[in-house]
């Protein structure tokens, strides 16, 4: 089963989180390291779940503060669209330049392609990404260097995973090179988590 929405009584008090932040911080970035691909030298997808979202959220009431219950519940709500729902996989997407001149460049000319990006289990076809269903990111001159990608896959690819099918992710753009990667078999072992077997 994917792990369900979290709720208020998942999460520490900012008291609690004080104590547990540097052990609990260190246990999320080991998680991480098996829930990114990168597709090139400049594109890279984050893959959240349960775990990434609740240290967002701990990260966020601990940044403003937020201890009443509305406030939680609001960040509840904004991050809470980002963790899988069993049928689908979801990510932050970044397009990551280091000089700033070399980003704002690459920004204009790589407009739309949050909608370009596929994932593709062995055997089917690419699945492309539904982008940033909570607010528009591109507009006329650029693209931003941030989206968020839901990929919605079948039961049949999603058997196909389990049973060890390979998993390969790609960008179908001309500035984006090598356009598609294997994924690594950890990194595709922590992303069938994210998948419920339908029998």
């Amino acid at each position: 089963m994917s792990p369900a929405k979290l709720t208020r009584q998942d999460l520490w008090s900012l008291e609690q989180y004080a104590e547990k932040r540097s052990e609990f911080r260190q246990q999320v970035m080991q998680h991480k390291r098996t829930r990114q691909v990168a597709v090139g030298d400049h594109a890279r997808l984050y893959f959240e779940d349960q775990t990434t979202i609740r240290y967002q959220i701990q990260e966020m009431l601990r940044i403003e503060r937020i201890f009443e219950a509305s406030g939680i519940q609001d960040e509840l709500d904004a991050y809470n669209p980002l963790i899988p729902d069993g049928n689908n996989l979801k990510a932050t997407f970044m397009l990551e330049y280091t000089d700033p001149d070399q980003r704002r460049r690459m920004l204009a000319q790589l407009r739309d392609v949050e909608t370009k990006i596929w994932v593709k289990v062995d055997g089917f076809d690419p699945v492309f990404a539904v982008a940033d269903e909570d607010l528009e990111r591109n507009n006329e001159e650029k693209t931003s260097s941030v989206h968020f990608l839901r990929f919605d896959l079948s039961p049949q690819s999603i058997a196909a995973l389990h049973n060890g099918a390979p998993l390969s992710i790609g960008i179908n753009h001309h500035l984006i090179e090598p356009q598609a990667v294997v994924v690594d078999e950890a990194v595709r072992k922590s992303l069938i988590n994210d998948l419920n077997l339908i029998h």
